[in-house]
């Protein structure tokens, strides 16, 4: 079964209210990336794994240079004070516990706080891609938000009971949003604290494998 549920700017919309001002923040290939479009004027300080702090908006026609890039290779504009630097500076930041928050795709997620967001084993050898910067991401993240499709495209849940794909990490993930809710990661298991509007809790349990705790005070996605 699939249900529709927020687009992806939308997922990335409700993640940018995890974030604070002063926040220290790292965003992941996919939608996160997107969530950069949404924190205009806000005190937030976006860093690319590329070198470069401050990173503002996604960035359209006069203003792209692809010399300035997010971790999904698009352009993004600077912003009053943009910092750049070379790779090992900017993997010194990430690895240093500085980072406020992180927010990454995933292919699963579990229960646990465990994700798979880098190798899918179905695509084949030679097509599996690399894992980047994302084990340095995640270790050094005070806060780690996935942001996803809550299914595949033939309707599997990506919220699982245990992962079948290689772990990019575990028990690091606090947060899960999804187009279908938005789920907290607690010791006594996953817990469904928002849903997209029309849908009941019966229906993001169908397509998800872990049980879900419902919050006693389960509301609609704010966006």
């Amino acid at each position: 079964m699939k249900f529709e549920g927020l687009p992806r700017e939308m997922i990335a919309l409700r993640a940018s209210k995890e974030l604070k001002d002063g926040d220290y923040v790292n965003l992941g290939i996919g939608i996160p990336t997107l969530i950069s479009n949404w924190i205009e004027g806000r005190d937030i300080i976006l860093q690319s794994e590329i070198g470069m702090t401050k990173t503002g908006p996604l960035a359209f026609g006069d203003n792209v240079d692809q010399d300035l890039i997010n971790a999904s290779c698009q352009a993004v504009e600077g912003l009053p004070g943009t910092a750049y630097f070379d790779i090992v500076e900017s993997f010194g930041m990430i690895r240093s516990g500085y980072m406020d928050v992180i927010s990454m795709g995933a292919l699963q997620v579990n229960d646990k706080g465990d994700y798979a967001g880098w190798n899918n084993p179905a695509r084949g050898l030679g097509n599996v891609g690399n894992i980047g910067g994302s084990m340095d991401l995640c270790a050094g993240a005070n806060k780690l938000v996935i942001c996803m499709e809550h299914t595949t495209r033939d309707g599997q849940p990506k919220i699982v009971k245990e992962l079948s794909y290689p772990a990019t990490a575990k028990g690091k993930v606090n947060m899960v949003v999804t187009n279908l809710g938005v789920f907290e990661i607690t010791p006594q298991g996953m817990v469904l604290k928002e849903i997209y509007p029309g849908l009941t809790p019966e229906d993001v349990q169908s397509v998800t494998g872990p049980k879900l705790i419902i919050a006693p005070d389960l509301k609609e996605i704010e966006l």
